[in-house]
C-alpha cells in the first residue's frame, strides 16, 4: 500500500475515533437520567415527589468556597494550557508540513486536530460548569490519538533514511518530538475534562490526589520537551548562550514540582517561582527565535524563506503552557491534605 493511502487511512482513523469518543459520551449521559426529570416522572405517574436532593453529599457542603473555586480554577487552567499547545502544534505542523509540500494527505490531519483542540481549549478556559463537556473531550482524545498517530510516522520517516537511526537522521529527519506537542495538548485538556467530573472534596486522578496527579503529568510533559528541544539546540552547537537557558532552567522546575507532588502538601513558593520563570522563559524564546531568523539572509524581507528555514517560532511557547499547567496544579496540590 503506497504512502497516499495510509494517509487517507490515518485520517479516516481519526474521523473514528472522535465519533467513538462523542457516541460514547452520549451514551453516558442518557444512562443516567436527571434528578429533576426523574422528579417529574414520577410527579406525572401519581407518585409523591421525593425532596429535591443536592448535588452533591454532605462532605461537599463543608469544602470552603476557595477550594471550590481552586478545583474548577485548575481545570480551566488546563484547558488553556491545551489551546496554547495546540496553537503551537498547529502553526509548527503547517510550516513544517507546506515545507514537506505535503507530499503525504495524512499530513493535513493535524492541522485539523491542532485548529480543533485549539478551539476546544479556548470554550473550555471559559467554562465554569463542574461537569465534563462531551464534544470538548471528543477533541481531546482525537488530537492525543493523531499525536501518538504523527509519533510513528515520524519515527519511521527517520528509520527509512539511507543510515537508519542515526544523529544525522535524527538532526534532519521528521522531528520526532513535533507530534508530542499535541499528544500533551489532547492529554491536558482530557485530563482537566476529567477533573471536572470529580467531587469537589478530596478530587483524584488515577488513583491519585488530582493535584499530584496534575503536577506529575506537567512535569514529564516538560521533561519531554526539553529532550526535543535539547536536540535541536545541539545541531546548532549551542552557538549563542542564550541556548543553554532552555535546557537548564525548565528541567529545574520539572524537578521542583515533582518534588511538590510527592512530597506532603505544603505552599511551594520556590517552585512557583522557578515554574513563572520557565513561562516566561516561553515568551522569551520567541523573541529570540525572531532574532534568529532575522539573521538569516534578507532577514524579515525575505521571511518566506527563513521562516522555513529559521529556528521555529511556534515552539518556545510549550515552556509557558506546560509550566501554567504546573503552577493550576501546584495550587490544587497546596489544597489537598
Amino acid at each position: 500500500m503506497n504512502g497516499s493511502n495510509h494517509g487517507w487511512l490515518a485520517a479516516l482513523g481519526v474521523v473514528a475515533l472522535a465519533a467513538a469518543a462523542a457516541s460514547h459520551s452520549k451514551v453516558n449521559q442518557r444512562r443516567v437520567p436527571h434528578r429533576a426529570d426523574r422528579a417529574e416522572n414520577d410527579t406525572r405517574d401519581g407518585a409523591v415527589p421525593a425532596p429535591s436532593q443536592p448535588r452533591h453529599d454532605e462532605r461537599s457542603r463543608r469544602v470552603p468556597a476557595s477550594h471550590i473555586a481552586t478545583h474548577i480554577a485548575a481545570a480551566r487552567s488546563f484547558n488553556r494550557s491545551s489551546a496554547l499547545l495546540a496553537w503551537s502544534a498547529l502553526t509548527d505542523s503547517a510550516i513544517e508540513h507546506y515545507r514537506g509540500s505535503y507530499a503525504n494527505p495524512a499530513m493535513f490531519v493535524p492541522l485539523v486536530a491542532g485548529a480543533l483542540c485549539l478551539a476546544a481549549g479556548v470554550h473550555g478556559g471559559t467554562d465554569e460548569a463542574p461537569s465534563t463537556h462531551g464534544l470538548r473531550r471528543a477533541i481531546y482524545l482525537a488530537a492525543a490519538g493523531v499525536g501518538i498517530a504523527g509519533t510513528g510516522f515520524h519515527l519511521y520517516n527517520v528509520t527509512k533514511r539511507p543510515g537508519g537511526w542515526s544523529w544525522h537522521n535524527l538532526f534532519y529527519g521528521a522531528p520526532l518530538g513535533a507530534p508530542m506537542a499535541l499528544l500533551l495538548s489532547g492529554a491536558l485538556g482530557a485530563v482537566g475534562e476529567t477533573l471536572r467530573d470529580e467531587p469537589l472534596e478530596d478530587p483524584r486522578l488515577f488513583g491519585l490526589p488530582a493535584g499530584k496527579a496534575l503536577a506529575l503529568l506537567s512535569a514529564v510533559g516538560l521533561v519531554g520537551t526539553v529532550g526535543e528541544v535539547a536536540l535541536l539546540h545541539f545541531r546548532g552547537s549551542f552557538q549563542h548562550r542564550a541556548m543553554y537557558a532552555p535546557v537548564a532552567v525548565p528541567p529545574v522546575a520539572a524537578a521542583l514540582l515533582a518534588r511538590a507532588a510527592l512530597g506532603e502538601p505544603r505552599v511551594c513558593w520556590w517552585t512557583r517561582a522557578w515554574l513563572r520563570v520557565t513561562a516566561a522563559l516561553g515568551a522569551l524564546g520567541v523573541a529570540f527565535h525572531a532574532r534568529g531568523v532575522a539573521r538569516y539572509h534578507g532577514g524579515w524581507r525575505n521571511w518566506s524563506h527563513n521562516v522555513l528555514s529559521g529556528p521555529p517560532l511556534p515552539a518556545p511557547p510549550s515552556f509557558t503552557a506546560l509550566a501554567t499547567a504546573g503552577l493550576a496544579a501546584l495550587r490544587l496540590r497546596e489544597t489537598e491534605r
